[in-house]
């Protein structure tokens, strides 16, 4: 059901040599550029009525407007089960906590006397945020979208979903009933790359948006990657991933559930086991067998997921050793389970999101510890963060120098201008003191 690596006795290699003997999903972003540019730039010249086309074409459904009414909203809210609202309620709640601890405050710095430089944080002005609608139904990332948006102090958030037949032609509507919780009240029933060229060009309908953030397939990947420049973006996030790093003391009812509760997503789904215990390999494989007959989406996402190049039990001759591969692999979550595991991941470099011992599972931060789920994947970790205030914010120095603070430093600044051969960046000094360098 899933493959094994084994990295036992001889010297692990270092940097991409490593890295290029771990498992990983294909996922050529460049390839779906080329299909999803002529969608992007239909969506630019005909606005509303190329979405409208679209719906019929990719999702079955006809649509008279895209923008979801303020009714349907409200409706969706209304008809939610209620043990659903409750949890949704309490997932906000929590992510409120932590994305509120995150926020930036100004500073100003003197650096000599009369100079000082002023760092203040501005938010975006609008944002375009995106739920995914095809597999499953991902009212969580609504939230994990528009809490940091909304606490960073973003003013207009709208927010797109694909459009469902069995709806109506409508997101579906629990992520309609998240919106309203979140009081998002600008809705789109439009889906894939063009969504992002929606939010990316702005329609009749919709107003373009500084930044799009929210995961998506690979066609949403590929429209980001086709806007970075005209917009902000997130990440181009690729299929989802957990890492497991274990020993003996791991218990392997434990890791089976985790592994595969990160297949359940997709059939491109990445679920690695690294550990040094064979011992806990042969339970965790043995355990597989009867959880997946035990549950939904084997034969179309979980069966493939496991069995994919993506997924494999890597066997590693220590801890030590473990710690290197999970850091060479950069997973989006990396889940520790060990003895001591606080201090294992506190020695982890590249992680979207770490999570310690066994009463910390990857779904609890999928809906409801508080953390963010929008992660870097593709071991994209080693340079990038996962969503939060600070992806909304934009950091502006604002520089202050008196007349004597400047002429203190005139003649480095004339120094280093003529250096670069840049001259007349001296003479925009020299020129505010006669064209004389002040003397010191």
């Amino acid at each position: 059901m899933i493959s094994r690596i084994d990295l036992r006795g001889d010297a692990l290699p270092e940097g991409g040599a490593l890295r290029d003997l771990l498992p990983r999903a294909e996922f050529d972003v460049e390839a779906a550029l080329e299909k999803v540019r002529p969608i992007c730039e239909d969506v630019h010249h005909r606005g509303t009525a190329a979405l409208i086309e679209y719906a019929q074409k990719f999702d079955g459904v006809e649509l008279s407007q895209v923008r979801v009414p303020a009714e349907a909203i409200e409706a969706a809210l209304e008809q939610l089960d209620p043990a659903v609202r409750a949890a949704l309620e309490e997932s906000i709640r929590r992510a409120r906590i932590v994305h509120r601890n995150q926020r930036r405050t100004e500073h100003t710095t003197q650096v000599v006397p009369g100079g000082t430089v002023t760092e203040k944080w501005v938010p975006v002005e609008r944002v375009g945020l995106y739920a995914p609608g095809g597999r499953s139904v991902y009212p969580s990332s609504v939230v994990m979208n528009v809490v940091p948006a909304q606490e960073a102090g973003v003013e207009s958030i709208a927010l797109a979903s694909p459009p469902q037949r069995e709806f109506g032609g409508l997101p579906h509507p629990t992520i309609l009933a998240a919106c309203a919780l979140l009081g998002v009240d600008e809705v789109y029933a439009a889906g894939g790359a063009q969504a992002v060229a929606m939010f990316a060009y702005g329609t009749d309908e919709c107003l373009p948006s500084n930044m799009v953030t929210g995961p998506g397939n690979i066609w949403v990947a590929a429209a980001k990657r086709y806007f970075t420049g005209k917009i902000g973006i997130d990440t181009e996030a690729g299929p989802t991933e957990i890492a497991v790093l274990a020993d003996s003391t791991a218990d392997p009812v434990h890791v089976a559930a985790d592994l595969i509760s990160q297949a359940e997503h997709d059939p491109l789904a990445a679920a690695v086991l690294v550990t040094d215990s064979a011992e806990l390999a042969d339970a965790v494989e043995k355990e597989l067998e009867p959880q997946v007959a035990a549950t939904k989406h084997v034969e179309d996402r979980i069966k493939p997921a496991l069995a994919g190049k993506q997924s494999a039990i890597v066997l590693v001759d220590s801890l030590e050793d473990g710690l290197k591969v999970v850091d060479a692999y950069g997973a989006e979550h990396l889940e520790i389970q060990t003895a001591d595991a606080a201090a294992w991941a506190a020695r982890v470099r590249n992680a979207g999101a770490i999570f310690v011992g066994p009463w910390a599972p990857v779904s609890l931060g999928d809906y409801c510890a508080g953390s963010n789920h929008v992660l870097p994947t593709g071991g994209c970790a080693c340079h990038s963060s996962g969503l939060s205030v600070q992806s909304f914010l934009r950091g502006i120095h604002i520089v202050d120098y008196t007349r004597d603070a400047l002429a203190e430093v005139t003649h480095h600044v004339v120094t280093l201008a003529e250096a670069e051969d840049l001259p007349a960046h001296g003479a925009a000094l020299k020129a505010r003191f006669g064209w004389k360098v002040p003397t010191q």
